[in-house]
């Protein structure tokens, strides 16, 4: 009898086996002025620093312009005055005058050229924040309530994301060596060549690994699209514990049906204290059990798809020391940002900004620098829907926050109307190597022109969740939105309708390809269907999934 094929690991799984510190050569390339770029096996290792090599899109007619983006890791998203005027003098400096806010409450810089990178990541560290795994096949940024309204407890929950963040974070000395000191690590030493870092092993996950904190009833991190999700268990303002959620995932591939969106499964609860033991205990069975032969199939969600709920309760029993407990009661009514002036729970007030497709820039950016030196006490809060907080501001400062804002011509009520503050997308192009249709260019346009229709049917006060994506990755994690964009080719979109208002459903795929100038043409007739056929108080997603996608 033959011996069996051997395992055919994919290129990724190789150079980590042979460069576990992550070093690859980059140190080297910088030290090099004659380059202008890194190699591609250099570019899969610069994601675990936090960057991904990429070009200019609109230029690749005159010649490829490269160019780095960089995405910084901000635990909970929440950053002092002090850092946000660190990160915005970076994207001035070095960047393109641009702060992208992502769903991940972190900060993206685009258009940094390679003599940039260096100094630009070098600043973020010396602010006592990071790059290190913000991406890369690691646990990301992990996400934390931002909204101070509700609970006083999300200070306990917060605290937890954060341990949770410390524990998870790799332990590689390449990220010092290559960014502070500037040093290429000997890659052929043997200690460099067999390290093994004590929580990932050699060779890291198999793809990327998410977390989410989340307080019912506000779904406002999309808890079900993580690899794993808390969903944090309050009594008379005590947190007791944790729901446990595994398995979402958004990411697709067009025409690749063994790809799809899947949201995650509530296995049991535990306790606060086992927070870090439950977080390493389903990390690693991502990093034991996940697929290395095909990224495209290599997230936890397949794992939990094909081996089922009761090995994941098992392995997390065994490799945590715990037994779950049943999943409590908890109920998610809204996934969307409270905006304006608010009360927090300490009597604090706090300020929630729209900041249209996450792009901080112009007048707004250059106010939101000057309410950063003027009120250094204050905290700056990322929203996973891409918006900002201004949080812990006192009654005396309020007034004079606003007026500020105000006189450059930043709104701070009625910031924006119902469907564009409700509304999220992807960069895409022209800084996307994936991308393959506009999407931060092009949804605040196809808003406007859905609610010339929405006016003319009586439906402008009505709030429709819309999200865009120039891919099928779901990097604005489209496939919860009651209506999304899918890129397919310039001007071709997928068009996804159903989702609901918590973030618990799924949307389905309605049209395979819609181009831009039929947009009206598709949309008014399902618009005006809604608008006669609706239940009272229904939305538009509970419609489509009830009448318009079960015919």
């Amino acid at each position: 009898m033959s011996a069996e094929a051997p395992i055919k690991l994919t290129h990724n799984e190789d150079i980590k086996a042979a460069i576990p510190t992550l070093a690859g050569t980059i140190a080297a390339t910088f030290n090099d002025p004659a380059n202008d770029h890194f190699s591609d096996d250099d570019n899969q290792f610069l994601k675990f620093h936090g960057s991904y090599q990429q070009d200019d899109r609109d230029l690749r007619k005159t010649g490829k312009k490269y160019i780095m983006m960089i995405r910084g890791r901000i635990p909970g998203g929440v950053m002092t005055a002090k850092q946000w005027c660190v990160f915005d003098e970076l994207a001035t400096k070095y960047g393109n005058n641009t702060l992208r806010i992502t769903t991940r409450q972190s900060i993206q810089f685009h258009g940094v050229v390679m003599s940039g990178l260096r100094p630009l990541v070098a600043k973020i560290n010396e602010s006592l924040l990071s790059t290190l795994a913000a991406c890369g096949d690691v646990n990301r940024n992990v996400l934390a309530p931002p909204t101070p309204a509700y609970t006083k407890a999300r200070e306990q929950v917060f605290a937890d994301a954060h341990k949770v963040a410390l524990a998870l974070a790799p332990q590689t000395k390449a990220y010092h060596s290559i960014w502070i000191d500037g040093q290429q690590l000997d890659n052929d030493a043997a200690e460099n060549k067999n390290f093994v870092d004590p929580l990932y092993g050699k060779t890291y996950l198999p793809r990327k690994f998410k977390i989410a904190f989340a307080i019912p009833p506000v779904n406002d991190l999309d808890i079900f699209t993580n690899c794993l999700g808390f969903i944090a268990i309050i009594e008379n303002d005590k947190l007791v514990g944790y729901n446990l959620a595994v398995g979402g995932g958004l990411g697709r591939s067009h025409g690749n049906e063994a790809t799809y969106p899947r949201l995650a499964d509530v296995i049991g609860f535990f306790t606060p204290d086992k927070v870090v033991d439950v977080a390493k205990a389903v990390l690693t069975i991502h990093r034991d059990f996940g697929d290395r032969t095909d990224r495209k199939h290599a997230r936890l969600k397949y794992v939990v798809a094909e081996r089922g709920v009761k090995f994941m309760q098992d392995e997390v029993n065994q490799r945590a020391s715990i037994t779950l407990a049943p999943a409590k009661p908890y109920q998610f009514t809204t996934m969307q940002d409270l905006l304006g002036w608010r009360k927090a729970v300490d009597g604090s007030w706090f300020l929630g900004l729209f900041v249209n497709m996450g792009r901080v820039k112009d007048a707004q950016k250059t106010a939101l620098r000057q309410v950063a030196e003027k009120f250094p006490n204050i905290e700056f809060r990322l929203s996973a829907n891409q918006n900002v907080i201004l949080a812990n501001v006192s009654d005396a400062d309020k007034a004079a926050i606003t007026a500020l804002l105000n006189a450059a011509a930043v709104k701070t009520e009625n910031q924006a109307s119902v469907l564009h503050a409700a509304s999220m997308a992807c960069p895409s192009l022209p800084t996307c190597g994936l991308g393959l249709a506009e999407s931060e260019r092009y949804l605040p346009g196809l808003i406007d022109r859905i609610e010339k229709i929405c006016a003319d049917l009586g439906l402008s006060s009505e709030e429709i969740i819309i999200r865009s994506t120039g891919c099928p990755n779901g990097c604005a994690r489209p496939y919860i939105a009651e209506i999304a964009f899918v890129g397919k080719a310039p001007g071709r979109y997928q068009v996804w309708l159903g989702g609901n208002a918590s973030g618990t459903r799924l949307n389905r795929l309605w049209k395979d390809v819609v181009k831009d100038p039929d947009m009206e043409t598709e949309f008014r007739p399902v618009l005006t269907r809604f608008a006669k056929e609706r239940n009272s108080g229904e939305r538009f997603g509970d419609w489509c999934d009830r009448v318009l996608l079960s015919n």
